[in-house]
């Protein structure tokens, strides 16, 4: 994948009307992946709703409200081979019936080596991203604050 490429991400709209995108994902016997939100110092941010019931195995966990400047870690193994890519929000957009969120790529891994190394703030939502990815059918969000302590998993 080029580096500088961009992409747009489906948004959730919250009750009070604020874009918002689902960390999610987990892992599998010999895959995985993850889609995991850091604020634009890499912290984690706060989680708006956290799914507890129904079908959670590798599905959506928490609903955060995501802002321009925010970075989206995508981790994705087949048996623990790595492609990770960092994306950062540039903008988001209203279509007629749906928000998307514009992102352009900043960081990718692939074949055991970064492209261009991402700075150390990115280190933990990285690193949460694996995580999840290698967390088999994973139930819980990895990198999200809430309102009563921080999760991770």
């Amino acid at each position: 994948m080029l580096l500088s490429s961009t992409i747009t991400f489906d948004l959730e709209r919250t009750k009070r009307g604020y874009p918002a995108f689902w960390e999610k994902g987990g892992g599998c016997r010999n895959t995985g992946h993850a889609y995991v939100i850091a604020d634009y110092n890499g912290k984690a941010k706060k989680a708006v709703y956290v799914r507890r019931r129904g079908h959670l195995a590798n599905e959506h966990h928490a609903l955060v409200i995501i802002e321009r400047g925010d970075y989206i870690v995508v981790a994705d193994h087949h048996r623990e081979d790595f492609t990770i890519c960092i994306w950062q929000v540039d903008d988001i957009i209203e279509k007629a019936t749906s928000l998307v969120a514009l992102a352009r790529q900043k960081y990718f891994f692939d074949r055991g080596e970064w492209i261009t190394e991402p700075p150390a703030f990115l280190e933990t939502a990285v690193d949460a991203a694996v995580q999840k990815a290698l967390c088999y059918h994973c139930r819980e969000p990895h990198h999200v604050i809430l309102w009563y302590y921080s999760v991770t998993c």
